[in-house]
């Protein structure tokens, strides 16, 4: 698998270009729409052929690149199936996974940030990646107060889906902010102040509902365009209304 982790300082996301080295296809899970020039330079670079781009979830701090990614490049916009998006082209769940030439993408159906939020397994024998979205951050998680969020089912999410894995399973979070790039599946377990160390699901919920973090400032324009992949009129696509 070839892997390269991508990041956009204005909303501290995290994009993934995931590659299979044989076929030379690639996916970008969660691209931005501010960096489409730096992702179509790092598929050059590697010599992939973008066959996907594919979200975790619905986003409401950045706007996604998939509809203008794929009107240049001619890749295939993929979303969560529960997130019913008419602007997708291939919808994924537990029990339809995303193949990227020889890479499998094992969506785990991880609500609680979103109602429809998804995390994406790897299994690559000895160094499973998981790309959990929004769900779970390093030393942190997702907040649970818009989009269908609940912290109860983020809790149970993260530790039914997530940190049921194995130990040496690589966390790649979808944001980060403070320059940390990776974790793994027991050092979340373990440290992570919200979730790990045995926290019980009341002590979460207490944390979760005293966080007093500001409306999103960009998720009243986000979430109306990433319900249409991201898609604008000179994006040369018309949204699916």
């Amino acid at each position: 698998m070839i892997f390269k982790q991508l990041f956009e300082p204005e909303s501290s996301t995290y994009t993934y270009l995931i590659g299979c080295r044989d076929t030379g296809r690639a996916v970008l899970i969660d691209p931005v729409r501010e960096t489409i020039d730096r992702d179509l330079a790092a598929l050059r670079e590697l010599d992939l052929t973008l066959q996907y781009t594919l979200e975790t979830h619905i986003h409401a701090d950045h706007i996604t690149s998939a509809a203008r990614l794929r009107s240049l490049t001619g890749c295939k916009v993929a979303y969560p199936e529960m997130d019913g998006l008419a602007c997708a082209d291939v919808a994924v769940s537990e029990i339809s996974p995303l193949d990227v030439g020889g890479v499998r993408l094992q969506p785990r159906f991880t609500p609680g940030h979103t109602d429809a939020h998804h995390a994406y397994l790897v299994d690559i024998p000895g160094a499973p990646h998981i790309f959990t979205g929004d769900a779970l951050l390093i030393d942190g998680c997702g907040r649970t107060d818009f989009q269908g969020g609940s912290a109860v089912t983020l809790y149970r999410s993260i530790h039914e889906k997530i940190f049921s894995l194995p130990d040496e399973t690589i966390v790649c979070p979808a944001h980060d902010y403070e320059h940390r790039h990776l974790s793994t599946v027991a050092q979340e377990r373990e440290r992570n102040p919200r979730l790990g160390g045995g926290r019980t699901l009341q002590e979460f919920v207490e944390i979760m509902d005293n966080l007093d973090l500001p409306y999103p400032k960009l998720i009243d324009i986000a979430v109306p365009a990433n319900r249409h992949c991201g898609a604008e009129p000179g994006d040369g696509e018309v949204p699916h209304i």
